[in-house]
C-alpha cells in the first residue's frame, strides 16, 4: 500500500485478543472527534444539549483521542437561541469531565462565532475568556481565507499559551482541484503564510466534502513536503468520497484526521471512526484507539439520539448529496437552507436556489461556502429567487462588498459590486485594508448596554455578539424576564424521550386503527341559565359561559359583562392571531420567517419606494425590508425581538 508501511504486529496477526494489547504503531494517525461540535451541527442543527454530553463524556474520555472539538462554529448561537442554555458553561463542564483529552473550538476568524467581524478588543476578550473554560485548541478560519482576519485571534490565542490551529477553507471552481484560484499553488502559498504568522498545525478544512481521493493525495503530500508544522484534513461526507479522501491522505502522511462517532456521521457529518480504527490495523498508521469502547460510546449516543430525529433531513433517500459536486453546498449550509425554506412554505424552490447560489457565489467573487459566507450567498441567493434578483440585500452583503469581510479570492463583479453598494451607509468605494481597522471598539459600550442583566465578562460578551437573543437568554437567566421563548420549546428545540415515547406510542395505535377521529358534535342553543366566568392561566385571561345540564335555576344569574372584560378578552385573542393590517394603505407583508431587530421609521413618517422601513433577521443575517410604494407609514404591528412568519403584515403605507 504506497505511502503506509507495515506495523510492528501484521494484521493477520491480530486476534481478538491480541488487538487490545498491540503495540503502538511508529506514526499513529491522530484522531480528532467532532460528534460534541461539528457532526450534530450538520445533521442536527446543532441541537445536541449539554447534559447529553455529560452523560457520555467520560466514556468518551476513555478512547484516548487526541482532541475532541466540543465548541465554537454555531454551538454558541444554538446554546442560547434554541436550548436556553449558557454557551460558555459546555467546555467548563466538559473539561471536568474530559481532563485529559484536548478541547478545540471552531473560531470564525475576526468573525469569533458570529456573522459580523467584531473590532479587537472583543477578539481579545473572547478568545481569553475562551481559554479560560477550557479550550485547548484554537482552529481559526477565515471566510474568505484573508489572512488579515487571523492576525488578532492569532496573537490572543498565543498569548494565552494555547495552540494556534490555521484552517484553510478548501473550495473549487471546478468540479477537481485546479483551475485560475483554487488550485495547488494558492493552497501552498496560504499554508506558508499562516506558518509564517505563528500557526502550530494547518487545517484544510473541506466543510462542502469537495475534496476527491487524489486530490487529497496530491495537496496532502504537498503540504507535509513544504511545511514543517503538522497537518489536519477536516471533510464531509456529503459527496461520498470523505472515507476514500482521508484515507488518500494518511496514505501521504496527513497527521491529524476529523471523525465523528458513527450514529452522528455520515450524510452531512465526517466520515465515522469506527471503519479507520479496524482499517488501519497492522500498519504504521494504526490509532490505537479500542473498537469495543468506541462502539459503547456509540451505543450510549444512540439512546439519547431520538430526542433530536426530528432534525435529521429525512427529505432524500439518498445519505449523501451527489449533487453537492455541482452546487458546491456544504452540510451545514443544506440544513440551514431546508429549514429555512420549510418555514417560508417555498421547499420547492430549493433547486432553483441552488441554481442560484452558484450564480451569486461566482458574482460574489468565488468566496468559499463557509460561515459566514454561506450565509451570506445563501440568504441572498434565496431572496433572490423570492423577491427579485438584488431586489432585496442583506446589510452583509453590503459589508461584504464593500470589503468589510475581507478580500475575496477573486474580484466581485464590478455591476453587481455598483449595484449593492448604490445606498450604502458607508459609502459606494470598497476598503482594501485590514476590515477590522475599520471598526471601532465595543466591549465597554457593551458594557454599559448590558448591565442591567450581565453579571461577568462572559455575559457581556454573549450580549455584544448576539444583543437581541442574548439579552433575551440572559434576563431569563437572572430571572429579570420569566417568560420561557417559544424558540426554546418543540419544534425549535429538541423533545424529551418521554415525549418521544408518546409520540411513538401514538403512531402505532395510528397505524393500528386505534386512533378514532373525534366526532362534531351539534353546539346546544344557549339557555336561561347561562353563567359568565372569568378564567386566569398564568398570564392569559378568558371569559367562559357554563351552563348547568338539566333544570335551570329558579332565578338565572345574569351574565356580567363590563368594558374591562372586553378589553381583557381582546388582548388574549391579540396574543394569539399575529397583527393584520391595522390601517387602509399598501401592506408590507414579511418576506420570511424572522425575527424584527428594529424599526427605521416611526409612525407618521413619510418614506419613498425603496427606503428602508426596518430590519429583519432572517436566516442569522439582517435584511433591510423597503418601502414599496411612497407615502406615510400608517401602521407598525410589530415591536424589536418579535418573531414573524412569512407574509406577516409588518407595516402599512398610506
Amino acid at each position: 500500500m504506497n505511502g503506509i508501511g507495515s506495523g510492528p504486529m501484521l494484521a493477520e496477526d491480530l486476534t481478538t485478543d491480541k488487538v487490545k494489547t498491540r503495540p503502538k504503531a511508529k506514526n499513529p494517525v491522530k484522531i480528532c472527534d467532532t460528534t460534541f461540535r461539528d457532526a450534530h451541527q450538520s445533521t442536527l442543527a446543532t441541537r445536541m444539549r449539554t447534559e447529553d454530553m455529560e452523560w457520555i463524556a467520560p466514556e468518551m474520555h476513555k478512547c484516548r483521542f487526541h482532541s475532541m472539538e466540543v465548541w465554537g462554529g454555531a454551538t454558541f448561537d444554538a446554546a442560547h437561541r434554541f436550548l436556553g442554555e449558557d454557551p460558555w458553561d459546555r467546555p467548563r463542564r466538559l473539561k471536568k469531565l474530559l481532563p485529559d483529552t484536548l478541547l478545540k473550538m471552531l473560531l470564525r476568524g475576526q468573525n469569533l462565532v458570529g456573522y459580523r467581524n467584531y473590532p479587537d478588543d472583543l477578539v481579545d476578550a473572547f478568545v481569553k475568556q475562551a481559554a479560560e473554560v477550557g479550550i485547548d485548541i484554537f482552529r481559526v478560519f477565515d471566510a474568505v481565507n484573508d489572512e488579515r482576519n487571523h492576525e488578532r485571534a492569532a496573537k490572543a490565542i498565543k498569548k494565552a499559551g494555547k495552540h494556534y490551529e490555521a484552517a484553510i477553507c478548501y473550495s473549487l471552481t471546478q468540479p477537481r482541484m485546479g483551475g485560475p484560484v483554487y488550485n495547488l499553488e494558492y493552497y501552498i502559498k496560504k499554508a506558508l503564510i499562516f506558518q509564517d504568522m505563528g500557526a502550530d498545525s494547518i487545517c484544510i478544512k473541506d466543510q462542502a466534502g469537495l475534496i476527491s481521493p487524489y486530490d487529497a493525495y496530491i495537496l496532502i503530500k504537498a503540504l507535509k513536503d513544504n511545511l514543517k508544522v503538522p497537518v489536519s484534513l477536516h471533510t464531509h461526507y456529503t459527496s461520498g468520497q470523505a472515507s476514500m479522501s482521508i484515507l488518500k491522505a494518511i496514505e501521504a502522511g496527513v497527521d491529524i484526521i476529523d471523525v465523528a462517532l458513527s450514529p452522528f456521521a455520515l450524510r452531512t457529518s465526517e466520515p465515522p471512526v469506527e471503519p479507520f480504527v479496524v482499517a488501519l490495523y497492522g500498519t504504521d498508521r494504526d490509532t490505537g484507539l479500542d473498537i469495543e469502547q468506541l462502539f459503547k460510546c456509540g451505543q450510549m449516543l444512540e439512546q439519547i439520539a431520538p430526542k433530536y430525529r426530528d432534525f435529521l433531513d429525512t427529505s432524500a433517500m439518498s445519505i449523501i448529496d451527489a449533487g453537492v459536486l455541482v452546487h458546491q453546498i456544504p452540510g451545514g449550509m443544506t440544513t440551514n437552507l431546508v429549514a429555512q425554506l420549510k418555514q417560508a412554505n417555498a421547499l420547492d424552490k430549493l433547486d432553483e436556489v441552488r441554481a442560484e447560489i452558484a450564480r451569486a457565489r461566482a458574482e460574489l467573487g468565488y468566496p468559499p461556502l463557509v460561515t459566514p459566507t454561506s450565509q451570506i450567498i445563501g440568504v441572498q441567493a434565496v431572496q433572490n429567487v423570492l423577491a427579485g434578483r438584488y431586489k432585496m440585500i442583506t446589510q452583509e452583503t453590503k459589508d461584504y462588498c464593500y470589503g468589510l469581510y475581507g478580500r475575496p479570492p477573486a474580484p466581485i463583479d464590478k455591476e453587481i459590486q455598483k449595484i449593492v453598494l448604490k445606498d450604502y451607509k458607508r459609502g459606494k468605494k470598497p476598503i482594501n485594508c485590514r476590515p477590522a481597522d475599520m471598526l471601532e471598539p465595543e466591549l465597554e459600550k457593551a458594557k454599559q448596554e448590558s448591565k442591567e442583566f450581565a453579571r461577568n465578562i462572559e455575559d457581556v460578551l454573549t450580549y455584544a455578539l448576539f444583543p437581541i437573543t442574548g439579552s433575551r437568554f440572559l434576563k431569563y437567566k437572572y430571572g429579570i424576564d420569566k417568560t420561557i421563548p417559544d424558540d426554546w420549546k418543540p419544534p425549535h428545540a429538541p423533545k424529551t424521550l418521554e415525549e418521544v415515547r408518546e409520540e411513538d406510542e401514538l403512531i402505532a395505535k395510528a397505524k393500528a386503527g386505534e386512533v378514532v377521529a373525534k366526532l362534531e358534535k351539534a353546539v346546544p342553543e344557549r339557555g336561561p341559565g347561562v353563567r359568565t366566568f372569568n378564567v386566569f392561566i398564568e398570564n392569559e385571561y378568558y371569559k367562559v359561559d357554563v351552563e348547568a345540564v338539566g333544570k335551570p335555576p329558579a332565578n338565572p344569574a345574569p351574565s356580567p359583562t363590563s368594558p374591562s372584560t372586553t378589553e381583557a378578552r381582546a388582548k388574549a385573542k391579540e396574543k394569539k392571531i399575529p397583527p393584520a393590517a391595522v390601517a387602509e394603505g399598501t401592506e408590507v407583508p414579511a418576506p420570511m420567517p424572522g425575527m424584527i431587530i428594529r424599526y427605521l421609521v416611526n409612525l407618521g413618517d413619510r418614506v419613498k419606494a425603496g427606503d428602508p422601513l426596518l430590519i429583519l433577521e432572517a436566516m442569522k443575517m439582517q435584511n433591510n425590508i423597503p418601502a414599496p410604494v411612497d407615502g406615510v407609514v400608517k401602521a407598525i404591528n410589530f415591536e424589536p425581538g418579535d418573531s414573524v412568519s412569512a407574509n406577516d403584515i409588518l407595516a402599512v403605507i398610506g
